[in-house]
């Protein structure tokens, strides 16, 4: 039972998007897709400990959720009219391939982003659709209430049904327009599976940053001159390398200047550092780069460095005041102003920081930063309450233990 249990665990972060994706192909509606896909998980939960894991799980779950779907509508649909119209969502010939290119999960975001919605409302609709979050997740990721978040993604699949926004991905002419919106819903997705915000969930999920990195490659083979494309893949790439050394076995977080740099994987930080050269040249050519090309940057310095006391903050820190003259958002601040830290000194890192406290004082890592700089400044007492507060705010549990043990070594 244990050992099911596992597997469909595993199966609801390896097959959701699929199977929503699916669903939403042929049955033309995000409601049926989600709540047929919540069936037959909730199916497999009851079956598969009685019945054995199925040889292939994914399979398994489209058809159930298949079956699902059918029922709802043949139990919805009761006059003549939609009887007809259930005949045609019956029918077993796949749709032809629309759009620029045929990836069922990619027409999925592309609906999810559609222009018509809000910026906000695309992702938390993405992260509900493809990353199958729950709402509570999402609301923290948003650091808004779990009925408000409700409410926002009901709107939103209600907005794509009256408008009937078409499921597909936009022909190549539309493309460029419609990307950048992607590819910010794509970088939240990635940010959630890098440290997830749910309490009771895996403090890395790596189906969602493997999620966010295939479709962004997807992304760049359809516009491999995109500059944005190129970036965001690479800052995944360097981000993603270091993960299997961010987490301790006894499930802590490891903080960069802990972390073991022989773990990172070379392959990727290889693949990463092309990828930034690459836009380098053409920055040097007179192509302005763009937000996710610095953040590539930056991360390029940081896995250029053999040793945290190797790392080029002067060049880390000039990155961050370009970034933040095209991003001045107050989270971009405060991840200057550890750079600050490192080539100033964390007195005057702590003057930047306390200036952001009416924009960020509900973010835990704005609390988790000013404690360690009240820390390395010898003020204890200050630092173990901003400590606390971080500690309320975090619901990574990886994150919540590392605080947790930076607070009480504090004398």
């Amino acid at each position: 039972m244990s050992d099911a249990r596992e597997a469909v665990t595993r199966a609801h972060h390896e097959e959701w998007a699929r199977v929503v994706a699916a669903l939403t192909r042929r049955f033309g509606d995000l409601d049926i897709a989600e709540d047929a896909a919540a069936e037959a998980f909730a199916t497999a939960v009851e079956r598969w400990p009685a019945d054995g894991v199925p040889p292939n799980p994914g399979a398994w779950l489209t058809t159930t959720a298949n079956h699902k779907a059918i029922d709802r509508i043949r139990r919805e649909n009761k006059r003549d009219d939609k009887h007809k119209e259930a005949q045609v969502v019956l029918d077993d010939d796949p749709p032809e391939p629309l759009g620029a290119i045929d990836d069922d999960r990619l027409r999925l975001i592309f609906t999810c982003c559609h222009p018509a919605l809000a910026m906000e409302t695309r992702a938390a609709l993405t992260l509900r659709m493809v990353g199958g979050l729950t709402v509570p997740e999402i609301s923290r990721a948003f650091l808004v209430t779990e009925s408000a978040m409700g409410r926002r993604i009901t709107r939103a699949k209600d907005k794509i049904k009256a408008a009937r926004i078409p499921y597909r991905v936009p022909s190549a002419d539309d493309l460029p327009a419609r990307v950048s919106g992607v590819l910010a819903v794509l970088f939240l997705v990635f940010n959630e599976g890098y440290l997830t915000t749910g309490a009771d969930a895996d403090p890395v999920r790596d189906d969602l940053t493997a999620e966010a990195i295939r479709l962004t490659r997807l992304i760049r083979d359809l516009l491999p001159d995109d500059g944005e494309v190129a970036g965001l893949l690479a800052l995944m790439l360097l981000t993603e390398a270091r993960r299997t050394a961010r987490v301790s076995a006894s499930g802590e977080l490891v903080a960069l200047d802990e972390q073991d740099r022989g773990a990172w994987d070379a392959a990727l930080i290889a693949e990463g550092h092309r990828l930034v050269r690459e836009r380098l040249a053409a920055a040097a050519a007179g192509v302005a780069p763009g937000r996710y090309q610095i953040l590539a940057a930056i991360n390029a310095v940081h896995t250029s460095a053999r040793d945290m006391r190797d790392t080029d903050w002067s060049q880390i820190l000039a990155l961050y005041d370009q970034l933040a003259r095209i991003d001045p958002s107050p989270i971009i601040a405060l991840n200057r102003a550890v750079a600050v830290a490192e080539f100033e000194g964390p007195e005057v890192a702590l003057a930047t920081v306390d200036r952001l406290e009416d924009k960020l004082a509900g973010y835990h890592a704005y609390h988790a930063t000013r404690a360690d700089l009240l820390r390395r400044l010898g003020r204890s007492e200050q630092s173990r309450a901003a400590y606390d507060k971080a500690i309320d705010l975090a619901g990574n549990t990886a994150e919540t233990a590392y605080l947790t043990r930076r607070r009480d070594q504090l004398r």
